[in-house]
């Protein structure tokens, strides 16, 4: 697992050495990054169910402003850190369930301008976490929700606008943008 792009590219994150993690393969992640590429300089990032924190560290890497790393478990917790540690990387890093960070970015009026979705495949809270995004306006307008998914998964993108699909494998990631 490595950075792909950026003023971080090549360089060697800490292995995934736990079987709850599903890291992004390096070719994902650097054709997620190369779509939402004029998005990224600047940007308000959140990388939600962040596992090892790579698909954050590649926003960082590519220029994204800040980025929020958020998990539940504390060891993806901890990797994450030793990750950004490694590249000497300053970032905030959450230990919290999804929902209650969302309502503390809310509680802050913050927003973001790319929202990194990936939690586990089979956790059945896509549906919960588009709807809290949409109902706490997290996401900036003009901003994207990039959404890694099981390709046999399928959900309501109704309070998003659908703006393309890509099947990788088992994977499929889906881009989302706000209705305005």
């Amino acid at each position: 697992m490595r950075v792909t792009a950026g003023k971080f590219k090549g360089r060697v994150l800490e292995q995934n050495k736990f079987d709850h993690i599903r890291p992004t393969a390096d070719m994902v992640k650097q054709a997620i990054f190369n779509k939402i590429a004029f998005l990224v300089p600047g940007a308000r990032v959140l990388d939600l169910f962040c596992g090892t924190g790579a698909l954050g560290i590649e926003a960082l890497s590519r220029g994204a402003d800040e980025v929020v790393f958020v998990d539940k478990d504390f060891r993806s917790v901890a990797l994450t850190r030793q990750n950004l540690a490694k590249l000497g990387v300053q970032a905030q890093v959450v230990k919290s369930d999804y929902l209650n960070a969302l309502k503390y970015f809310k509680g802050l009026g913050k927003t973001f301008d790319i929202i990194l979705l990936d939690p586990p495949y089979q956790s059945g809270v896509y549906q919960s976490c588009l709807e809290a995004i949409c109902e706490y306006q997290l996401l900036e307008k003009g901003g994207m929700i990039v959404c890694e998914q099981s390709k046999d998964l399928s959900f309501d993108f109704s309070l998003f606008n659908l703006e393309s699909e890509k099947i990788y494998g088992i994977k499929k990631v889906v881009y989302l943008t706000r209705k305005d």
